[in-house]
């Protein structure tokens, strides 16, 4: 990490820069704006990058402040080339810098000099193996400093640095105190690159904590900032972190696309990195020179033997250099090799990651095919069972049989709510939950949850208590659906687990204000009660405890589903229990709230008798579902024709006049989508409406996308089924809108 972070430097010239130019004359006046200018080109190249073009400008930083004479400018030269040196990995040439840095900062006698100082020495002991006690203890020194003489703009530096340094020993916890605290002042630093280092280095924390999400957006911020200002450097630690990111996301395809931006930044830095390795030799012998150039100009007395002495140290150093840049040369080529050969191994990894992403969509799309299949081929006969015996049932002759149709329909309806609990488990899993409102009365709504267990109600000879508060608002908006499937799975866990006992539904508000309002949710029973050291496994996946009956032991699946539900509405459940005593559970949700005024909008009253003497065309190919859809139909008074392919409900629907067609979505010949976009071709305006098994979520886009009015699942509920047919037949000469699922 240390060496794909850059620390940063306290470029702009403070207060006591100023003040030792405004004591000199107006010659030196000149001098003073080609330094800051120096010192600006210098900020520029060493933060994007270009160290061989920044050891180029500081070292006529140094020849301008050895020419001034002012040792704190000749302090602020060598600093700045000691931080060349060690983005160049040359660590002994940068702390030579360093100490004549600190010289010369003792020599001015500034308190900033020196606290500028105590930050570089911190930033050169961070690159040694065991050095990082000694650069924190040199860090804390410069920070203390900074805030003694109140230079917030070297004061974030420091902090930035200091995180530099905690991260690079993976110290993020102490590291992100200071990150807080450089973030504090970023404004102060006025600099686009410091921006975009704390965004990497906060992307960094967050890839520490594996909250990836957090990751992403601060790479992102530091990608916009580096792209922006053209910060190559900070823009490869961007793109690199950004990569990881993505891969741990799981989303190998842009993590890939991303991987192969980082590979382009970080040839592009090595090459610059490389160019500017290359001069090292010359510049380290340039710097030699301005420095005995000057201290000869110091020393008139001495002036002819410095020019002797230097010349000779000159042609021994330029052999030795010489060498050694043959040497320097030799490992740059090899490193160079290096870093091809990992580029390629990089390119071979991103291959794999692109390949094992192909195939976990491959899975995923067996998975949900095959959940669509389960879906269609088990709902579809189960609406026969289900209609037939709900038809049966309103038949006054087979009233003796009463108690064996119910028992007929309880089972039917007991399988489906099995089947539906392993669809929704899936619809959680893959994160394709629905999220609309709705409004709705509470009361109504845990009234007809609980009548649903009517059935298993008086098999275990049990009571329902519902207990709703009066303060509670008439009417509620929030995910109504939601609601429902908890409760359900709730109060039929606790019909299982209980005979001969009480079950109390309980309602109450908690916390409310003009707009929104906390309810609680109670469903207690007197049942058998979990022991504590089952508590946690309940809500696990299959998770089965032995029931009051063998009868409905169920999937496993019930509290799983409540625990993944409440997630995703930001809440959670509670439980009590003992065993012989029975269970508590308890959740809480918030709600808006809507006055008597804001329920313009609400659906209408609909009323069924409108059914009588309509024509109704039904296109089913399953011989018992047109004989159930068509039965429904007939005891309402609706005058029904069967259809038993799309091919002859086109021609039913061009030939014959109907107010409304139930239109199968697989059949042979030709299915329910291709003959709806037949039909509104030469017929915009009658009502259809999809009467399929399938999940309705795989197949809701296309229904609507071919002209369809609405949905009906099967199996359904009678009423609703009713209802939504009614509410079609009354919007039949308006605009074609898009429906509920029923």
């Amino acid at each position: 990490m240390k060496k794909s972070i850059i620390f940063f430097l306290t470029y702009a010239c403070p207060i006591w820069i100023a003040v030792t130019f405004a004591q000199q004359d107006n010659a030196i006046d000149t001098t003073r704006v080609s330094f800051n200018r120096l010192v600006d080109s210098s900020e520029i190249y060493y933060t994007s990058g270009n160290y061989k073009k920044s050891l180029e400008v500081n070292i006529k930083i140094l020849n301008k402040a050895f020419e001034i004479g002012d040792p704190s400018l000749i302090h602020k030269g060598y600093r700045f080339l000691g931080y060349d040196f060690m983005a160049l990995d040359d660590m002994v040439t940068a702390q030579e810098n360093f100490v004549k840095s600190e010289r010369y900062a003792i020599e001015s006698k500034n308190d900033t000099a020196i606290a500028i100082t105590y930050m570089d020495l911190a930033n050169l002991y961070s690159y040694e193996e065991e050095g990082y006690d000694k650069a924190m203890k040199y860090h804390k020194k410069s920070i203390e400093k900074f805030k003694k003489i109140k230079d917030s703009l070297s004061l974030s530096k420091a902090y930035f640095n200091t995180v530099v340094t905690a991260f690079s020993e993976e110290k993020y916890k102490s590291g992100l105190y200071y990150l807080n605290k450089a973030n504090e002042l970023r404004k102060q630093a006025k600099s686009i690159s410091f921006e975009a280092g704390i965004e990497n280095l906060f992307g960094s924390y967050y890839i520490s904590q594996n909250q990836f999400e957090k990751a992403e957006e601060a790479y992102l911020k530091a990608i916009e900032i580096g792209e922006k200002e053209e910060l190559s450097a900070e823009l490869e630690n961007s793109y690199r972190g950004y990569s990881d990111v993505l891969f741990e996301k799981e989303e190998y395809v842009k993590a890939f696309e991303i991987r192969k931006i980082y590979e382009e930044y970080l040839l592009a830095n090595s090459e610059i990195v490389k160019s500017a390795a290359a001069n090292n030799v010359s510049s380290k012998f340039q710097i030699a020179e301005y420095q005995k150039s000057a201290e000869a100009a110091q020393q008139k007395n001495e002036l002819q033997a410095e020019l002797m002495e230097t010349k000779n140290r000159t042609n021994t150093f330029l052999w030795f250099f010489s060498a050694l840049g043959v040497v320097l040369t030799g490992y740059l080529f090899y490193a160079y090799r290096r870093r091809k050969r990992l580029v390629r191994e990089l390119q071979i990894k991103n291959k794999e990651y692109l390949r094992a992403k192909e195939e976990s969509d491959k899975l995923a799309k067996a998975k949900a095919e095959f959940f669509s299949t389960v879906s269609h081929e088990l709902r579809t006969p189960l609406y026969g069972v289900i209609g037939l015996s709900t038809i049966l049932l309103e038949n006054k002759e087979l009233e003796k049989h009463e108690e064996d149709l119910k028992s007929l329909k309880f089972s039917a309806d007991y399988l489906l709510a099995l089947i539906n609990d392993v669809l929704q488990m899936n619809k959680i899993d893959s994160q394709s939950f629905d999220e609309d409102d709705a409004v709705f009365n509470l009361r109504e709504l845990i009234g007809t949850i609980a009548s649903s267990f009517e059935y298993m109600k008086l098999q275990h000879n049990n009571i329902f208590e519902i207990t709703i508060e009066p303060q509670m608002p008439e009417l509620l908006k929030g995910n109504s659906v939601r609601l429902s499937q908890i409760l359900m799975n709730l109060i039929g866990n606790a019909c299982k687990f209980t005979e001969n006992g009480i079950i109390d539904i309980n309602a109450r508000v908690t916390n409310a204000t003009e707009e929104d309002v906390m309810v609680q949710f109670t469903v207690k029973d007197t049942g058998m009660g979990i022991a504590k050291n089952k508590l946690e496994s309940i809500f696990n996946e299959f998770s089965q405890i032995e029931a009051a009956s063998q009868n409905y032991q169920g999937t496993g699946l019930g509290l799983p589903i409540v625990k993944k539900l409440l997630q995703q509405a930001n809440s959670e459940i509670n439980v009590l229990s003992e065993p012989g005593i029975g269970s508590t559970f308890t959740f809480t949700l918030l709600f808006d709230v809507l006055r008597k005024n804001n329920t313009q909008d609400t659906a209408p009253i609909i009323d069924t008798k409108q059914l009588a003497s309509k024509r109704i065309l039904i296109v089913e190919d399953n011989r018992i579902n047109q004989t159930v859809t068509k039965k429904i139909l007939e005891n309402d008074g609706v005058l029904c024709e069967i259809a038993e392919n799309g091919e002859e409900a086109i021609e039913c629907v061009e030939n014959e006049t109907y107010d409304l067609v139930l239109m199968d979505i697989n059949m042979p010949v030709k299915n329910g989508i291709e003959a709806t976009q037949e039909i509104r071709k030469f017929n915009k305006n009658i009502p259809i409406i999809a009467l399929t098994a399938v999940e309705v979520e795989e197949i809701r886009y296309r229904i609507f996308d071919c002209g369809m009015n609405d949905i009906i699942v099967k199996p359904y509920d009678v009423t609703k089924f009713r209802e939504t047919i009614a509410k079609n037949l009354m919007t039949k000469d308006t605009s074609l809108k898009k429906s509920k699922t029923v």
